[in-house]
């Protein structure tokens, strides 16, 4: 190309050029046809060259370049120098070209370029108009009659004031992925799909990427659709390759008098079948004397158990419960037997052992405590297939994950490595996305102050011009937008002299056969931060509300300063919010007596903000009902906050937002948490309930990790 051939020449002539005049003098000159004359070419780029060289050879330069257009610069150009003795804007033919000659002259050259690019009709390639039409014809009814009754259902929908029960997916489905059916499948590749919840767009042209063997966690801000790309995923309304197995850990386990090992044992299929077809071959007859087309399929079954490992599937189960917690004793218990975190632990269980091509966990932490947590972390980091969760365990995160998935702005970005590199490369990525935003700004600011100045000056205009096309070619960068703060605020309280909270020598037993607390002593006051942790069943729940006064010690007394105000959150708090109502609404129910401005602005103050206060709680998120049941808590202005598992299903920037609003509290806090980031972002003291007793670990939360590694070693 002719461009090339200036831009090595202003390369090697003009080496301080700067990149926009480079570019400009490049593209004005990429059409040779245009100048006639060296005089052309320096009205073209003249002043230019002079400003940039400071007047030093510019006539000189657009001489050379003009021998460039022309061909003598460079004659080795075959095709710049047949033309370069003649006015290029002249040119004559000596003679009439035939073209039929030139044609018999080419031969068999001509024959070999028909059969490639000028193929024979005969007559295949006619359209019948007639069909054409009928097909438009039908095709503008079919979508009319759609159009119609999409406008009556909306009109219906807003005339009812429904609201959606859940999300609607869109997805441009290629053929590569309809036909996935064949081979074993490797990747996963879902594009081109939308997300919407009501009007509420989630996602939108997203593409989704998963590589076999690797292990993603999809973060981002509570409310942006990570648990709802999860659940669409899962019911197949994205598009996955036919015969990719997935399984999703969202719903517990249903009660019933199913054994647990059983429950987990059910989820191979395979080896339930060849289990059942053994016995009905065995019930058939003795399989000494049985046909030999039975005894034959009896050796087939045999052989298929012993590949697929069925005498070992007991031992795989075993483990997988144990490593979530279940005692041999639990394990031989009825499914209907255990409680609701319980049961989600057997449906996870279930799912680890079913081994599924494509795994997704949705806060599986949640349910778990800090041994349970670290053997699932040391289990999941030798998951053959590929896994995508959803967490807010910035330990659980970095300890399992390959890659991480932001979901920001309706997009899905990736980065390599766990957490912790995300979150630094994340952090440089946008520094350098706002310096270089900050920098075109300021060049183009230079430009505009150029133009501004010198467009209607005669000497000048041409320059001017010059950069309002520089102005036009350069590309449209976007301030950087970066993910809002999250504030939570706790009401400031009046200070209590001590004694504040105390139990002494308590004793308590949910029956007389089983004492759970002996000889128990705690005292807690206006600047406690602590934190409970144990296993689940150690009695940490059991142990808060002795501190509330819900239960009463068997014996020993608690003691309470009298204008002591507790304020409790549980596990299930969020479970107590009315579902069709707004928070506006519902915290005006609980709390009457002030203006709209007065609860917006409270609500406000827990990152319930905007239109959020006036949609249905059914809507929220589960981390956004999580901070309206922080603001209903703190409402009555409680000068002593007892949390139980607050984190749950809250995402990292309001987990840290709730260590920080913790710490600027002036009441005491106990807190009852897994949570590793939060226990030692605001906890002064850390306390083990185990085997009937609570100790404070003077080592905090490093004392009890390496305890429990000692343990599981």
């Amino acid at each position: 190309m002719m461009s090339s051939t200036v831009g090595s020449f202003l390369r090697r002539e003009c080496p301080g050029l700067e990149d926009e005049i480079f570019q400009y003098i490049c593209g004005v000159l990429d059409s040779p046809d245009d100048f006639q004359s060296v005089d052309d070419v320096h009205e073209a780029v003249g002043e230019v060259l002079s400003e940039s060289t400071n007047g030093d050879g510019a006539h000189t330069l657009c001489s050379r370049l003009y021998s460039i257009l022309i061909g003598q610069h460079k004659p080795s150009d075959k095709r710049v120098t047949m033309t370069s003795t003649v006015d290029r804007g002249k040119k004559l033919l000596e003679a009439p070209v035939n073209l039929s000659t030139k044609l018999k002259d080419q031969g068999d050259e001509v024959s070999a370029m028909n059969s490639i690019w000028m193929m024979p009709d005969n007559g295949r390639a006619a359209v019948n108009q007639k069909k054409l039409e009928k097909v438009d014809a039908k095709l503008k009814v079919k979508l009319e009659k759609k159009a119609q009754k999409d406008q009556l259902s909306s009109a219906a929908a807003a005339e009812k004031g429904l609201v959606l029960s859940g999300p609607t997916t869109n997805q441009v489905v290629s053929k590569a992925v309809e036909g996935g059916t064949g081979g074993t499948v490797t990747d996963i590749k879902i594009e081109n799909f939308d997300i919407a919840f009501g009007n509420h767009v989630l996602l939108s042209n997203a593409n989704l990427t998963l590589a076999r063997g690797r292990r993603y966690g999809l973060v981002g801000r509570n409310g942006v659709g990570k648990s709802t790309l999860l659940r669409s995923m899962a019911c197949r309304e994205l598009r996955l390759p036919a015969g990719v197995s997935v399984l999703h850990v969202e719903q517990e386990v249903t009660g019933d008098n199913t054994l647990a090992l059983d429950s987990v044992l059910e989820c191979d299929t395979e080896r339930v079948q060849l289990l059942a077809r053994e016995g009905e071959l065995l019930a058939s007859g003795d399989k000494d004397t049985a046909a030999g087309s039975a005894s034959d399929e009896l050796a087939e079954v045999y052989l298929r158990l012993q590949e697929i490992d069925a005498d070992k599937a007991p031992a795989r189960a075993g483990c997988i419960l144990a490593g979530l917690g279940f005692t041999p004793e639990m394990q031989g218990m009825q499914t209907r037997e255990f409680s609701g975190g319980w049961r989600m632990r057997l449906a996870l269980a279930r799912t680890l052992f079913a081994r599924p091509d494509v795994l997704l966990l949705d806060e599986p932490t949640n349910m778990l405590d800090i041994k349970a947590i670290m053997w699932l972390q040391d289990f999941l980091q030798t998951w053959p297939s590929t896994l995508l969760t959803v967490s807010h365990d910035r330990v659980f995160l970095t300890d399992v994950c390959t890659d991480i998935i932001h979901l920001h702005s309706r997009a899905l970005t990736y980065y390599k490595g766990n957490y912790e590199v995300f979150m630094s490369t994340k952090t440089e990525r946008l520094k350098n996305q706002q310096r270089e935003y900050e920098s075109q700004m300021q060049y183009r600011q230079h430009l505009q102050e150029f133009i501004d100045r010198w467009r209607y000056n005669a000497k000048r205009s041409s320059q001017a011009q010059m950069r309002i096309k520089i102005l036009e070619k350069l590309p449209i960068l976007t301030p950087v937008v970066g993910d809002g703060e999250v504030v939570l605020r706790f009401p400031d309280v009046d200070k209590l002299s001590p004694p504040i909270l105390q139990l002494t020598e308590v004793v308590f037993g949910y029956s007389s056969d089983r004492v759970l607390f002996k000889q128990l002593n705690i005292n807690a006051d206006m600047e406690s931060r602590i934190a409970m942790v144990g296993e689940n069943g150690a009695g940490k729940s059991t142990l808060v509300k002795l501190l509330t006064g819900e239960l009463s010690p068997q014996d020993g007394y608690r003691s309470a300063h009298r204008n002591l105000k507790i304020a409790y959150f549980s596990q299930h708090h969020v479970d107590q919010l009315v579902m069709e109502s707004t928070p506006l609404h519902f915290i005006q129910a609980k709390f009457p007596g002030m203006k709209d401005e007065e609860y917006r602005s409270y609500l406000g103050s827990f990152g319930v903000t905007g239109e959020l206060a006036l949609r249905p709680i059914a809507s929220l998120s589960g981390g956004q009902k999580s901070r309206l049941a922080f603001a209903l808590m703190a409402m009555p202005r409680p000068n002593f906050l007892i949390m139980d598992e607050p984190t749950n299903h809250l995402d990292m920037e309001t987990v840290d937002a709730l260590a920080k609003a913790l710490e600027r509290f002036k009441g005491g806090v106990v807190l009852v948490s897994h949570d590793q980031h939060l226990i030692e972002a605001c906890a002064t003291e850390v306390w083990l309930c185990k085997e009937g007793t609570v100790k404070r670990l003077n080592g905090g939360l490093k004392e009890y990790r390496d305890e429990i590694q000692a343990e599981m070693s």
